[in-house]
């Protein structure tokens, strides 16, 4: 991570740029389900939970176009309710996905979320 040394005496100005928050994004993502048409996203951060999460709508069935740090989601033609393994196991997050999709279609299938140790303690029954 770079990081800047700042000597006081002179004035400090200038412009940052600021991405969007993961812990914010991927439950809107999910939401996106529940409206059935069309949603548009912006300053959703491009990394790889937000990247897989959108391929996981793409696969249920939603168009998702990203342009100009914009995302648009359509949902109205989603016919799918199954999480994919290969992609629920590359996040824990990815689990935010089922409430909407429960919602939306009272049925969704998915498998342990990534990365969870209560599948792990569950599977070998340390507790």
């Amino acid at each position: 991570m770079s990081s800047y040394i700042i000597e006081g005496g002179n004035k400090l100005e200038g412009v940052v740029n600021i991405s969007g928050s993961k812990n914010a994004s991927l439950p809107i993502i999910a939401a996106s389900i529940l409206n059935g048409g069309i949603s548009k996203l912006y300053n959703v951060p491009n990394i790889h939970d937000t990247q897989i999460t959108l391929k996981i709508l793409r696969i249920l069935g939603c168009k998702v176009n990203k342009k100009n740090g914009k995302i648009v989601i359509d949902s109205s033609k989603m016919n799918n309710h199954e999480i994919p393994e290969e992609l629920m196991r590359q996040m824990r997050s990815s689990v935010v996905l089922a409430g909407a999709i429960l919602s939306r279609f009272k049925n969704a299938i998915f498998t342990y979320p990534g990365d969870c140790d209560i599948w792990w303690i569950h599977r070998t029954s340390l507790r």
